[in-house]
């Protein structure tokens, strides 16, 4: 498992493009993601959460469990998976290294744990440090973890603090950086070049784009939710056009044996790896 996480921390390092992280929902999108050639996936708690009818990021926890059981099945897959535990799905650092275990165990390479709480306010800081710790000690160097901060998710975001949260982090144990919201290239350049970490930043519509993000020192982007809120429109959408009669489905839709190959590939590679 050290050697997967090794790996997928030297994506971080190459030089050229940052690597781009895709974010899957269930089985097939990361399956597909894979077939497609990403050599990483990421989860996405929202569509985590959501294709279970749970909340996300509510504090409560209530897809702690689905995502443990998604996390154990993707890990089977040959892609490298990263998990995003949310907070953690606890205030207290024991309980949040001890899923981290378990994640580890499982074959996943990386978590993504954020500072952000359901009152739309930031976890004190020396709480969401002694997570971090906690977390890499208990791995002992198994998974990469992203520390996130939602300062940029706020109002009244300001450079300063996310300068002083990103150290503390870095300085508690973070592998990476992630810092969603943040869209200035000016901005993004000044805390790339402060940190020894890599940054992450979360790909935006209008945004700046990849070669943009790679000149500023950006190692990693990330997808976040977008490619789960893409395919909720993009079945509504078909579904409409059916009813509607209002034109020609889109290009590219998997065959029904195209999309049943991913499920007998993530069969074959949990042959392969149990």
């Amino acid at each position: 498992m050290t050697l997967r996480y090794e790996h997928f921390r030297d994506l971080h390092r190459s030089p050229g493009a940052p690597l781009l992280l895709p974010n899957a929902w269930d089985h097939a999108s990361a399956a597909a993601l894979a077939a497609a050639g990403f050599r990483a996936v990421g989860t996405t708690s929202l569509g985590v959460a959501a294709s279970a009818g749970l909340p996300d990021g509510n504090g409560s926890g209530a897809a702690r469990e689905e995502t443990l059981r998604l996390a154990r099945g993707l890990a089977r897959l040959s892609v490298l998976v990263s998990v995003d535990i949310e907070g953690g799905f606890s205030d207290h650092p024991e309980e949040v290294a001890a899923l981290a275990v378990k994640l580890a165990e499982a074959g996943i390479v990386g978590v993504n744990i954020e500072d952000g709480r359901a009152d739309s306010t930031l976890a004190d800081l020396d709480r969401q440090c002694a997570v971090l710790r906690a977390v890499k000690e208990a791995t002992d160097g198994r998974l990469f973890v992203n520390a996130r901060t939602d300062t940029y998710w706020l109002p009244g975001a300001h450079v300063t603090q996310t300068e002083d949260r990103l150290a503390a982090y870095e300085q508690a144990g973070a592998d990476g950086l992630f810092v969603p919201g943040l869209r200035d290239v000016r901005t993004i350049t000044r805390l790339a070049s402060k940190l020894t970490a890599p940054l992450n930043i979360l790909h935006s519509p209008d945004g700046p784009s990849l070669p943009e993000l790679a000149a500023a020192g950006v190692r990693r982007v990330s997808c976040g939710s977008l490619l789960f809120r893409a395919a909720l429109r993009g079945a509504v959408a078909a579904a409409e056009a059916v009813r509607d009669g209002s034109g020609p489905l889109p290009a590219g839709i998997p065959s029904y044996a195209e999309t049943q190959a991913l499920s007998d590939a993530f069969a074959s590679a949990a042959v392969t790896r149990g």
